[in-house]
């Protein structure tokens, strides 16, 4: 009788990871979600956390800056490492170090404790995102490749969203520690279902790199570029900016290093970075896009929580329920651009739809006002997440399928290094811009009521026949103390207003500014809609 050939190389790696390819996907998934979580959902325990470790409101942010610096020099170095000990090794071996870690957070008895364990857990979480990416553009087939990026892509972009809700529900109802241990079970399963169903493909090499030299200087520079960037970009408004000597000196540093490491770089037989990737036209340009993208993400999701809890008055957990609606936007879309994608739909122009949606959204937030209703909160809410969902997908496939599939790991650092990167400065440059357009805002109303609104309740004063007339200075000494204070808190509420009104509507430029950059990228040569 007859018997099937007998598949060798490429094909039976292909045929066997296709075979399970959507266990893969969840394995992958469920790691990356897990790592974009932890970097949110402990923001609202921060106050419950500042009490148990008897920490000042400077010391316990920490906890988040050491998370994101240490996560922030990694993610570069995580196709280096995946070429020379193998992709599916590192990967495991960060999601194992990352439980343990999130573990030791859980248990931390000390602030030095835990900024130190949450260095190791955002380390280890680096690992995650680039790889994982990798990892299923190597496992789906081309035509299919825009659906694995969409059906990845929901756990990423709903997990920012949902981190603050799912935190302050666990820190009300359990402990601030659990939003730790929660990390172990689902960890541990993605662990397990990477080692049974991921395998690294044959061209990744990472045996015959092991003798090739290592790039030290390579990685210091690395380190001292993005780790002193990535410390002024989260404390520098804190300090003053550069009125404040060690921001000066550490962006100077930063620069120096970023400079020598390019020079390096470019001369190294094996770099950590593989920056010839950037002579690659459309891969400059998705990365360009994907930095606007996230400024304008991470920074409406900044502004949003903080809007409705300091101007309208909203806890912790009635916030996150009302940016919830961001997620079903997002899942909406990107199941749909998946499904269309997988048709050989040309998906480029629904980057251009998309941030139309996302311009249109935030102009929409920028006339928010104290009286805003829940539906004028949500609907713009759930554009903005329509329309992120319509952006992300086709440029993680466009920029990932430009290069060949040998070099496709340091293509996925090197995105997601600019995406980080891209995101620390749209939270850094919203959250300055709040506090500079609100002083300007509360000092032109201060001075403008002490003009004009002063002589108008002088004017409008009920006065009895034959009293005297009132005197707006008098009454201001001595029995219209009250009144001013109350006065003056109206007057900086519609200054923060006012601040947020503006950088919700410059967000919106920036988007309608990149609306054209779809045209930049090339349609697919092949079926699938990803851009090559």
């Amino acid at each position: 009788m007859a018997t099937a050939p007998k598949l060798t190389g490429a094909p039976v790696e292909q045929h066997r990871a296709e075979s399970h390819k959507w266990l893969v996907a969840l394995a992958v998934m469920l790691g990356a979600t897990l790592e974009v979580l932890d970097t949110s959902i402990v923001n609202v325990a921060l106050p419950h956390m500042q009490g148990s470790f008897s920490a000042s409101v400077d010391e316990i942010t920490w906890v988040l800056t050491s998370y994101l610096v240490s996560n922030g020099i990694m993610i570069p170095l995580t196709g280096w490492i995946s070429a020379r000990f193998g992709r599916k090794r590192y990967f495991m071996a960060s999601v194992v170090v990352f439980v343990f870690a999130s573990g030791l957070c859980g248990a931390a008895q000390t602030l030095t404790q835990m900024v130190v364990f949450r260095l190791i857990q955002g380390a280890a979480g680096a690992a995650m995102i680039p790889s994982s990416q990798a990892i299923l553009m190597e496992t789906f087939p081309p035509a299919e490749q825009g659906l694995a990026m969409a059906t990845w892509g929901v756990g990423l972009m709903v997990a920012p969203v949902l981190g603050p809700t799912l935190g302050g529900w666990i820190t009300d109802n359990w402990n601030w520690r659990w939003n730790f241990y929660i990390n172990l079970p689902i960890g541990s399963l993605a662990a397990l279902m990477v080692y049974w169903f991921v395998h690294d493909p044959s061209y990744l090499g990472g045996r015959n790199r092991t003798n090739r030299r290592i790039d030290w200087l390579g990685m210091l520079y690395l380190t001292l570029g993005l780790g002193l960037l990535q410390i002024v970009l989260d404390r520098g408004q804190r300090a003053d900016w550069f009125h404040s000597a060690w921001v000066c000196y550490f962006t100077a540093g930063s620069i120096a290093a970023i400079v020598l490491m390019f020079w390096h770089e470019l001369r190294f037989p094996d770099p950590v970075l593989d920056l010839t990737i950037m002579k690659i036209p459309v891969f400059n340009t998705s990365v360009l896009t994907i930095m606007a993208m996230v400024m304008i993400l991470y920074g409406t999701n900044l502004l949003n929580p903080l809007f409705l809890q300091n101007l309208l008055g909203y806890d912790a957990w009635k916030a996150g329920v009302a940016v919830a609606p961001r997620g079903l936007g997002t899942l909406i879309t990107m199941l749909m651009v998946g499904q269309l994608s997988r048709r050989g739909v040309d998906m480029r122009p629904f980057v251009g739809v998309g941030f139309a949606i996302v311009a249109y959204a935030t102009w929409m937030m920028g006339h928010w006002d104290l009286q805003v209703n829940m539906w004028s909160l949500a609907w713009p809410i759930i554009l903005s997440g329509a329309g992120s969902g319509l952006i992300f997908p086709t440029l993680s496939a466009t920029t990932l399928s430009c290069v060949e599939k040998e070099r496709m790991g340091f293509a996925a650092s090197l995105y997601n290094m600019m995406r980080n990167t891209g995101s620390a400065i749209g939270i850094s440059l919203v959250t300055n811009l709040l506090n500079s357009r609100e002083q300007t805002h509360q000092a032109y109303l201060v001075q403008h009521f002490s003009v004009f609104d002063a002589w108008r309740m002088s004017q409008q004063a009920p006065r009895m026949p034959g009293a005297p007339v009132f005197n707006f200075a008098q009454e201001l000494a001595t029995n219209q103390k009250q009144g001013l204070g109350m006065v003056y808190q109206s007057i900086q509420a519609q200054a923060s207003l006012l601040a947020y009104n503006d950088i919700y509507r410059g967000l919106a430029i920036l988007a309608l500014i990149f609306i054209p950059s779809f045209m930049m990228l090339k349609k697919a040569t092949g079926g699938g809609g990803a851009a090559h």
